[in-house]
């Protein structure tokens, strides 16, 4: 009979065991980090992202945990002094490691991206560039980190990787629904372009309508499974600052011999000391000119507060005329196609205008009254209306606004109507807008897809019944054995 009894427990609870229902448990995902260096002409900034190791169609759903400004000037400026390139990155880098748990810091994949600063330099001094870069590589590597490289990002790349950065952030790419469980991927009708201003160079990313007809502006870029053929350009030189050094070696140009130069785009009562030789160490403002004055004299620029001059001075400094006829131009001879969508400008374009106070929708008439509302403001009224902006920024912001006016209208093609495609901002969410997220999203998918850990296991509240029933069965068992 206790055999019997055992073999009749120990059916029954196979019995109970299988019709138990089993499920899929999910382990939550691992997180990862990664940092990027932007490494730009007049200064660099450190991001460090973060995203689960479960990803969207090989995609990482990547955000921001921290960003911090590096002191002092662009690493370009270490031409000099190299190791002090390496030594500008360590504050940013202790930081960076607070904010990622000791256990994966080894994991963490850490880039250096350069941009137009290094790529002028290597231009004018190739060994110099090497050094700068071996020197900030020298440092990464010194840290707990995955260092993978610093490297000079080409013009197109630094455009491309600020479009999907943009586009990321604005839920253009996908968006998860709750209601349906899945992610959704909108319509190339809600792709936004991106307007990037720097202090070397600038550049226009848009998704054009048809194909782009010329392949060296042309690129392909594929996101959550889905491929984009975009235009991209970046022009060198046409960054806020090398313009302005363009602009003030044309003006003295214009005026020599004279050592005290009329400046139509600086505020009246405000003057700068330029030397010649400075002219001479950039590729932007072609030291072999021979129509500058030889030596290494001084020269005073006066300002005039002169708008219109400003907006007229600003225009000779684009070759328009050699795109002719062709309405895909935009100067030099540059192809682009039409422009399409909506435009989100960032960086030095974000800055501008929002010292002019300008809110989003405004139409292109208030901005330009904006404009020369502040250009015929005097130095002494300026100086002393903003105690707290940077004395060495605020007498240039009237040449920066009308030199983004002549850009966009004249340049890229943007009009009465289309301005209104144009939203200028800095952050979406809680993160950035720049090339290096964008860098961080594409250098995910490098990086297999790694599928969640899965489990086969049981609900608490199923396993619990069993075990209880299960008790009471040997119970009974040994009492049927003891009778």
């Amino acid at each position: 009979s206790a055999i019997v009894g055992a073999l009749v427990a120990l059916s029954i609870i196979s019995l109970v065991l299988s019709l138990v229902r089993v499920e899929d448990v999910t382990l939550p995902p691992t997180v990862k980090y990664g940092m990027v260096f932007d490494a730009g002409s007049s200064h660099t900034s450190l991001f460090v992202y973060e995203w689960d190791s479960d990803k969207e169609n090989d995609t990482g759903v990547v955000s921001q945990t921290l960003s911090c400004n590096v002191q002092g000037q662009g690493i370009s400026s270490y031409a000099n002094n190299p190791p002090e390139a390496g030594n500008s990155l360590r504050e940013c880098l202790d930081k960076a490691l607070q904010v990622v748990p000791a256990e994966k810091q080894r994991d963490v994949p850490a880039y250096l991206g350069a941009t137009a600063g290094m790529r002028l330099l290597r231009e004018q001094n190739s060994s110099a560039t090497e050094q700068v870069l071996a020197e900030v590589a020298k440092t990464m590597q010194e840290y707990p980190v995955a260092f993978k490289g610093a490297r000079i990002l080409t013009g197109e790349e630094e455009g491309a990787y600020g479009w999907i950065t943009i586009n990321y952030l604005l839920d253009s790419f996908t968006k998860y629904s709750p209601k349906e469980h899945t992610w959704l991927h909108p319509e190339a009708a809600n792709i936004f372009g991106a307007l990037d201003l720097g202090g070397a160079s600038t550049q226009i990313t848009f998704m054009p309508k048809g194909s782009v007809l010329s392949q060296n502006e042309a690129s392909e870029v594929t996101l959550y499974g889905y491929s984009y053929n975009i235009y991209t350009h970046s022009y060198l030189c046409y960054g806020q600052d090398e313009m302005l050094k363009r602009l003030a070696k044309e003006l003295i140009v214009e005026s020599t011999p004279s050592i005290r130069v009329h400046h139509p785009c600086y505020p009246k009562g405000y003057n700068e000391t330029v030397s010649l030789s400075s002219f001479r160490a950039s590729p932007c403002t072609d030291g072999s000119d021979p129509r500058l004055p030889l030596g290494d004299s001084i020269v005073t620029l006066e300002g005039r507060g002169n708008a219109s001059g400003c907006l007229a001075a600003l225009r000779k400094l684009f070759n328009f005329s050699a795109c002719g006829q062709s309405q895909d131009c935009t100067f030099d001879g540059v192809y682009q196609p039409p422009l399409r969508g909506q435009f989100i400008a960032f960086s030095a374009f974000y800055y501008n205008f929002k010292f002019l106070n300008l809110t989003e929708g405004q139409p292109l008439a208030v901005v330009r009254e904006a404009i020369e509302g502040l250009c015929t403001r005097s130095w002494e009224d300026l100086s002393s209306s903003y105690p707290k902006e940077n004395p060495q920024r605020l007498p240039k912001y009237c040449a920066n606004a009308n030199y983004i006016l002549t850009l966009l209208l004249d340049a890229y093609k943007f009009n009465e109507t289309s301005w209104n495609n144009i939203f200028f901002q800095m952050k979406a969410g809680s993160a950035d807008v720049g090339w290096t997220l964008g860098y961080m999203l594409n250098l995910t998918n490098m990086v297999p897809p790694k599928a969640p850990a899965r489990l086969k296991g049981h609900r608490p509240s199923l396993w619990a019944a069993a075990i209880t029933f299960i008790i009471l069965t040997l119970i009974l068992g040994l009492a049927a054995l003891l009778l």
